[in-house]
């Protein structure tokens, strides 16, 4: 038997483009010869659809786009994933499906049985789990159908009593097919293959695993589709972070024609987060992720250009650098905002960045419109010393500068703030915290600056003195970060333990944080909850990134 996976970037409630796909992937496995294609979870609607779940038009648009594909499923089997509506009185209105399509039929409707409920996933809130289990007859073979069902899903929530794999293999199937929509981030990407592995060896037979590729929005899909012989050998790796359709040979005996070699080791439990942070973990992928994070997003939301705030600094750089990578030169601008505090080597910093990657940059002096803003406050101002309100109001003035210029030639505002600064409050509100899409807001500053090493991997793209001169707003005379932040070597790893890690106050003065350290910390994060509440979606490259997959109340005293 000859199995397709067809790892595609769908597009969320594009029905027409996402159909289209689906049968252009077809036809191809048909041309050669292919006895079953297998897409990933939910790829007729797109994955996560949210909401749009609960419109009855958004689930008939399913089904339409269904009874279109069967028409293609004559001499090939088609798994693709959809929503599937719930013929019972008894639960929700839904399930999350996979229909095997076959001699133009539904031949089978299978269930998701383990539905997520962690980070950014919410599938309980929409769909019911299947409540029985059936391996599918196909071409002389039994599947073991799954929808991004394994050991993962039951660590992750002990209260699932119902392993699907365990009922089904009480009807002796020949081969586990797993359709996923599994997210990127820097810490799960060879788990995965661990974890799938691990199930592989736990059941004895071989494993073709479909994964989604792509973004939606916040969300970045990185494919890496597998297939292992039940020898848990990885016969193949699809390409990380690209659309891909390939066929693999099912010998008789259950063992694949088509070998690459891989070593997966086996485990048997979910590894935690590392205990250290390591800015230095898979740069390579998050540089990918970011890239298909701002690459999509533009595309699928019909945005043609960007823009943003250059300072000379290393979160403007290395976000200019991404952009341009993803969007081309021609569609990217940058505006440099000097201030009266912007020190000269800071302007000829961000002018020298444009130069080597040749986008077109504006210099926008500020010191006139800051000036009357202090006059026009004069009266109520007084004779208060200078303090953050000044320091704001040069943030503002360049926000509503970088919006103007926005609105007036129809540019995207891309975000520049990293994930300490976002964590601590060091921004301002309608400030530089102003734009469309977060770029930087799942890095940590030591990520950002390891990821201005990997850009400059082959040539200095990023000028040397960004990358080394210490960070600074300037937004008063001779400002530095570490004047209102702990270093960021410091203030990162007690970030990471809090947030990624999940661990409380004194869990983090164990490991030999000085106390009143960590306290001030992590007052501020608790702090400034209202503000990050406000910002724009963040690409998620992290196991745990602001926004969706972090739910905190604004209103709240963890801390004393």
């Amino acid at each position: 038997m000859k199995i397709f996976l067809a790892q595609q970037n769908y597009h969320t409630g594009n029905f027409e483009s996402n159909t289209n796909k689906i049968i252009a992937a077809i036809e191809e496995a048909k041309k050669q010869q292919g006895d079953l294609i297998v897409f990933s979870e939910l790829s007729i609607c797109g994955y996560p659809p949210r909401d749009f779940l609960e419109f009855n038009d958004f689930i008939d648009k399913c089904y339409q786009a269904i009874d279109t594909i069967k028409e293609h499923a004559d001499t090939i089997g088609v798994l693709v994933g959809s929503p599937a509506r719930n013929p019972t009185v008894e639960g929700k209105d839904l399930f999350n499906a996979a229909f095997l399509l076959y001699e133009k039929e539904i031949k089978a409707e299978i269930h998701k049985t383990l539905l997520p409920t962690y980070d950014v996933f919410d599938e309980y809130r929409y769909f019911e789990p299947a409540f029985d289990w059936h391996v599918v007859e196909f071409k002389g073979k039994r599947l073991a159908v799954t929808i991004c069902e394994d050991i993962w899903n039951i660590n992750h929530n002990p209260l699932y009593r119902i392993c699907p794999m365990d009922k089904l293999m009480e009807q002796q199937p020949d081969i586990m097919i797993n359709l996923s929509a599994s997210p990127f981030d820097y810490i799960h990407e060879e788990e995965r293959k661990a974890v799938i592995k691990s199930n592989v060896m736990k059941y004895n037979l071989p494993m073709f695993y479909c994964n989604a590729v792509g973004s939606q929005t916040e969300i970045v899909f990185d494919g890496a589709s597998l297939v292992f012989d039940k020898q848990g050998n990885l016969c193949k790796c699809f390409p990380r972070f690209q659309e891909a359709v390939a066929g693999v040979t099912l010998l008789d005996d259950g063992s694949i024609l088509e070998k690459e070699n891989g070593f997966i080791p086996v485990i048997s439990h979910i590894l935690p987060n590392p205990k250290k942070f390591d800015p230095e973990l898979n740069i390579e992928g998050i540089h990918k992720a970011l890239i298909t994070g701002i690459s999509d997003y533009f595309q699928k939301m019909a945005f043609k250009k960007a823009i943003l705030g250059s300072s000379g600094g290393i979160d403007s750089a290395v976000t200019l650098a991404l952009a341009i990578e993803a969007l081309g030169k021609e569609n990217v601008r940058a505006v440099l905002m000097p201030s009266p505090y912007s020190t000269s080597h800071s302007v000829d910093d961000a002018v020298n960045l444009s130069e080597n990657l040749q986008n077109r940059y504006d210099v926008i002096r500020i010191n006139t419109i800051y000036e009357s803003f202090l006059s026009t406050l004069k009266p109520i101002f007084q004779d208060l010393p200078f303090s953050i309100a000044e320091e704001n109001i040069q943030s503002r003035t360049r926000g509503n500068l970088l919006m103007s210029i926005a609105n007036k030639f129809g540019y995207i505002l891309l975000n520049t703030s990293n994930k300490s600064e976002l964590a601590t409050g060091y921004g301002t509100l309608y400030g530089d915290m102003a734009g469309g899409i977060g770029v930087l807001g799942d890095l940590y500053k030591q990520q950002v600056y390891a990821l201005a090493r990997y850009i400059n991997r082959d040539r200095e793209i990023i000028p040397a003195n960004i990358i080394d001169k210490a960070p600074s707003a300037e937004l008063r005379p001779g400002q530095k970060d570490a004047d209102s932040l702990p270093e960021y070597n410091i203030l990162d790893e007690v970030l990471y333990q809090y947030i990624e890690r999940r661990m409380g106050p004194n869990e983090i003065k164990e490991q030999g944080f000085e106390p009143a350290l960590v306290d001030r910390i992590l007052k501020l994060v608790n702090a400034n909850e209202y503000k990050r509440n406000q910002f724009c979606p963040i690409i998620r490259v992290s196991p745990k990134a602001f926004g969706v997959g972090r739910r905190l109340p604004i209103v709240a005293k963890y801390l004393s």
